[in-house]
């Protein structure tokens, strides 16, 4: 038995799907880059951050679409699919003569991008035995280690040498090589199961539209959260309800009640998502804006963070299965606590820099050691009839928590900052650590013995189990 993701018979596999991993990255570190130069050349501002939020919209659609699919059919056709549509995005968008079929282009890129994103999950279930999972999900998140730090910098000297449309084109002579590497891993990936899927095609229709819905209020959230006057509250009201009609449709069934087994870990997953971007958003704002650093400086605190996410990741994938699932969790979401505190706590002048950096380094690590510990639990929690369903539920409940609670914290900022900044921060501070802290009392939650008895039948399943 291998205990390596790049042992013979799995490099190939391996290494495509990783790239493929750093492509998406890449593509959407360089693309917030590059959008202020597209929006000023294609004279489109206001639909600047509709190319943001119509990208995460389609992503959302998208996954719930490829979670069905890969259960029905394998993950293998969502794959193709989603690499062709990605790669059309990226065409559409890098030949965009305004600002409208740009964001078409985008949209068409998150669409792939989801279906990529969830058959990625599926093709670790099944190609790869259950020990190794947790050591390729940290293969993943080191695979947004390099886009997060070079990223800018890259995509900077793209738009400045060749011009803005390269960073979309130039993607496409990346993606299908990188593509082509995962080719022959997908062939020899086993037949899906017979067994039927929970709610079968009219199920998986009516997800497709709760998955609309929720998409067109995330749309609504960027358009609203870039108004001005009583169009913004109005519009971001409706998004809100919008959500709470249509998210808790696409999530298992107890998912907000905590129920132990699948519906914690997805949970957690949107928790300790939202919480993390909730003050990554924050806190370049606060040391620019109230402590004088420079844009790049200031963004330092998201590099370490991006160097600590992957050393957590790798060390749970190396030597963290010693502990159990339940304990990483927990410690991976108190040290998130340790580090939005420590953000928050540079509001006050005061407190020097050096504790907030050291603080926000913890909170990488802790999503290093929490984020491929839930990745490896959806696997372990679901049948094989399951386990794209289940993963685009993952995927969604970071989403859409994030893009929720990104929209609150904004709200919120946008109403304080002029008059007291202070408050203004704190408030998406402790909305961060309020998440996080529940996120320590739902960790112990997912992995009880009895849910992991339940599971039988995982493609590969071996004796060294991550939990």
């Amino acid at each position: 038995m291998t205990n390596r993701p790049l042992a013979p018979p799995y490099r190939g596999l391996t290494v495509g799907m990783v790239a493929l991993v750093s492509l998406v990255a890449f593509e959407a570190v360089a693309v917030t880059t590059a959008m202020p130069t597209v929006a000023r050349a294609l004279h489109g501002l206001p639909l600047y951050a509709l190319a943001f939020g119509g990208t995460l919209a389609a992503g959302v659609v998208a996954m719930v679409i490829s979670g069905g699919w890969s259960d029905a059919k394998g993950p293998a056709a969502p794959m193709w699919t989603g690499v062709s549509t990605f790669c059309a995005g990226l065409l559409l968008a890098g030949s965009a003569p305004d600002m409208w079929l740009l964001v078409a282009g985008r949209a068409t890129q998150g669409f792939g991008g989801g279906l990529i994103t969830v058959a990625l999950y599926v093709v670790v279930g099944r190609a790869y035995p259950s020990h190794l999972h947790p050591r390729v999900f940290s293969a993943f998140a080191g695979a947004w280690v390099v886009p997060s730090i070079a990223g800018p910098a890259l995509a900077g000297l793209i738009v400045e040498q060749a011009g803005w449309r390269w960073v979309f084109l130039g993607m496409v002579l990346l993606t299908v090589p990188a593509a082509l590497l995962v080719r022959s891993g997908l062939r020899r990936l086993p037949s899906p199961s017979a067994t039927p899927r929970p709610g079968g095609a009219r199920g998986q229709l009516a997800r497709t539209g709760w998955a609309l819905g929720a998409a067109a209020s995330m749309c609504l959230l960027h358009v609203g959260g870039q108004q001005r006057g009583a169009a913004a509250p109005v519009l971001i009201a409706a998004a809100l309800v919008g959500l709470v009609v249509f998210a808790p449709r696409l999530l298992p069934r107890g998912t907000f009640s905590a129920r132990p087994g699948l519906p914690s870990v997805v949970l957690l997953r949107g928790l300790a998502g939202a919480a993390f971007i909730q003050a990554d958003v924050f806190l370049p704002l606060l040391l620019s804006r109230e402590r004088g650093f420079s844009p790049a400086t200031a963004g330092l605190t998201l590099t370490i963070s991006g160097v600590s996410w992957f050393l957590g990741s790798w060390y749970q994938g190396r030597w963290g299965q010693r502990l159990p699932p339940a304990r990483r969790l927990r410690i991976g979401l108190c040290t998130i606590v340790l580090g939005v505190a420590t953000a928050a706590a540079c509001v006050a002048p005061e407190v020097p820099v050096g504790i907030c950096v050291a603080g926000w380094t913890f909170a990488g690590f802790g999503m290093g050691l929490s984020y491929p510990t839930m990745s490896a639990l959806t696997l372990q929690l679901s049948t094989p009839a399951e386990q794209g369903t289940n993963s685009s539920a993952l995927q969604l409940a970071d989403s859409l928590f994030s893009t929720t609670m990104l929209a609150v914290g904004g709200t919120l900022f946008a109403a304080w900052v002029t008059s007291s900044p202070t408050a203004a921060y704190l408030s998406g501070f402790t909305i961060a650590a309020a998440l996080a802290l529940l996120g320590v009392f739902v960790a112990v939650r997912p992995c009880r013995s009895r849910d992991l008895s339940r599971v039988v039948g995982i493609s590969g399943a071996g004796s060294g189990s991550p939990a």
